[in-house]
């Protein structure tokens, strides 16, 4: 086991992998994490998944409301003295006076090839925008949002099959992999880390319910990218008879829309598929859909009711 003092910070399960490789190779001494939260219809008080395997490990856990402002844990950060601090998708911005403490610096495992996509939904953005590949980042850590210097990379396609799950599975196995194959290297010294371009940077900002509604304006594969970049969560929506309608698979497709049909227009059906006339008269083929309250279903149990929808009009002049 390595004798260096190890500080993880990471909340969800993409950095879960990241955590027991660390125990592991290393053994961890600390880890900070997000607070519990309240969550499901029941609102059960839930501890992070990184919280439950430092338990397990019996490693101490510190959950700071606000890691900027808690004194007490960078108090304790100062006693301990730690040789790295290791992040993954933890969830709050490191203060300077933390990142300055140790001797390998701060390090943050990121979900995007940088500069591209900093922030906190890059796995999302990346299939919104329809990128070809994605991949994984490690950086020294900066005051400045994920904009430290790069110090290895390792890219992963992104395929039409993808979704944000399939997707976020890969990135932190990924993420796991090269740093177990970059920790070496940094404690040798034997990295040559690289400026990232700010002028090359984009973002990728935390999802808001906005981002999650579905714009029939605009062209099928937009649309297409959009509900697999919200599926399993939060999910993409629209409105069918004013109920909100989520949608999780699709397809585009070749149908031929006709001209005087309306965007967000149901313009055929059959047994296993709803057509959905979109922006550029593309049509998108919707085949799992989840009314308000019923469960997630495919389209051939939705149609089971034997109801016709051509005609109907999703989107928000249905409500």
């Amino acid at each position: 086991m390595n004798s260096k003092k190890i500080v993880f910070m990471g909340t969800p399960v993409f950095a879960v992998p990241v955590l027991e490789m660390l125990i592991n190779e290393y053994g961890v001494d600390l880890v900070i994490t997000q607070p519990d939260k309240k969550v499901g219809r029941k609102k059960v008080l839930t501890p992070p998944p990184v919280k439950e395997v430092a338990l397990n490990h019996n490693i101490k856990v510190l959950q700071p409301e606000k890691l900027s402002k808690d004194e007490d844990v960078y108090q304790e950060l100062v006693t301990l003295n730690p040789d790295i601090i290791i992040t993954a998708a933890y969830g709050q911005l490191v203060p300077q006076k933390i990142l300055d403490i140790p001797k390998y610096k701060c390090i943050n495992v990121h979900g995007s090839l940088l500069p591209k996509l900093r922030g906190g939904a890059p796995i999302q953005y990346s299939i919104l925008e329809d990128h070809k590949e994605t991949g994984i980042t490690i950086m020294y850590m900066e005051k400045k949002l994920d904009a430290g210097d790069m110090i290895s990379k390792a890219s992963v396609e992104i395929k039409d099959e993808d979704n944000f799950m399939s997707l976020h599975d890969k990135l932190s196995i990924l993420g796991r992999n090269l740093l177990q194959e970059t920790l070496p290297k940094i404690f040798s010294g034997d990295i040559n880390p690289i400026k990232q371009v700010e002028e090359e940077s984009t973002f990728a900002s935390n999802i808001t319910r906005e981002d999650e509604k579905i714009d029939w304006n605009k062209k099928s594969r937009d649309i297409f990218n959009q509900i697999r970049a919200f599926d399993p969560f939060p999910g993409a929506f629209t409105y069918l008879d004013g109920t909100i309608l989520k949608i999780w698979k699709s397809e585009v497709s070749n149908y031929e829309v006709k001209e005087n049909s309306i965007n967000g227009e149901i313009i055929n059906q059959d047994n296993n598929s709803l057509y959905v006339k979109c922006g550029n008269s593309t049509a998108l083929k919707i085949t799992e859909l989840q009314l308000a309250g019923k469960n997630r279903v495919t389209v051939k149990n939705f149609l089971s009711n034997k109801k016709n929808y051509v005609g109907k009009i999703l989107g928000e002049i249905n409500e």
